[in-house]
This record gives structure tokens, sequence and C-alpha cells, in this order.
């Protein structure tokens, strides 16, 4: 299972940051997944909620945030965002939206990055 392999990855980031900031608490983790990472999104966050409990992220928010997919078009040098014809995230086929081609070159929607941790500090 993919996501649990990254769902660990991503505790295991949020807690070392959280200790080396000192944080008595995880209030809130942002997570950026793009489209393309072939991570479900429920999957992850409940596997998420499961790695946490007995850590300091135990309770904290957990923000999931989609990353689209934009692209860069070798046939038509279109740049922005992809028509990834309405598959889901284990098959998707990402198209030019301007002359239809498949001969492109992804910029985003590849990552999977914890974008923002909040945290709670002893005085």
């Amino acid at each position: 299972m993919h996501e649990l392999s990254m769902a660990q990855a991503i505790v295991d980031t949020v807690l070392d940051a959280a200790q080396k900031n000192e944080a008595q608490d995880v209030l809130e983790v942002t997570i950026e997944i793009g489209q393309i990472t072939m991570l479900n999104p429920e999957q992850l966050k409940f596997l998420l909620n499961v790695l946490v409990e007995g850590t300091l992220m135990e309770g904290a928010q957990i923000i999931i945030e989609e990353i689209p997919v934009e692209i860069e078009c070798q046939l038509c040098e279109f740049k922005g965002e992809a028509n990834t014809d309405g598959s889901d995230h284990y098959l998707t086929i990402v198209l030019c939206p301007e002359c239809g081609a498949r001969d492109v070159e992804v910029t985003k929607g590849r990552e999977c990055n914890v974008k923002n941790i909040r945290i709670e500090k002893v005085d």
C-alpha cells in the first residue's frame, strides 16, 4: 500500500520538525498532493490518523490540498493546467487542452509535500 509508506514519511517529517522546534503539540498539518501522485487522499488521511495515535500529532487537524496538473506541451508549446480526462488518480491520462496531444512535460501535479505545520509551544 503506497499510502502507508507515504503517511509514515509524513508523520516522521512532522514529528521531526515539531521536536526541533520544541513543540508541545501539533495543531494542524497541511499537505499538498498532486493529482497524479497515485495517492488516494482519503486513504492517506485515514492512515495518518491511525499512525499519529500517541504522538504529538494526535488530534491535529490534517488538511489535504490537491494540486492540479500543469504541463508544457511539446507540440503546441502550451503552458498551464492540463486536461486530465476525468480519470481517477491511479491511471490519469494527461492531455494538452489546446491541441489534445499526449506529448507533454508535467511541471506540477506529482508532488507530495508537507506545506505547513502549526504547533503549540510553551512560552
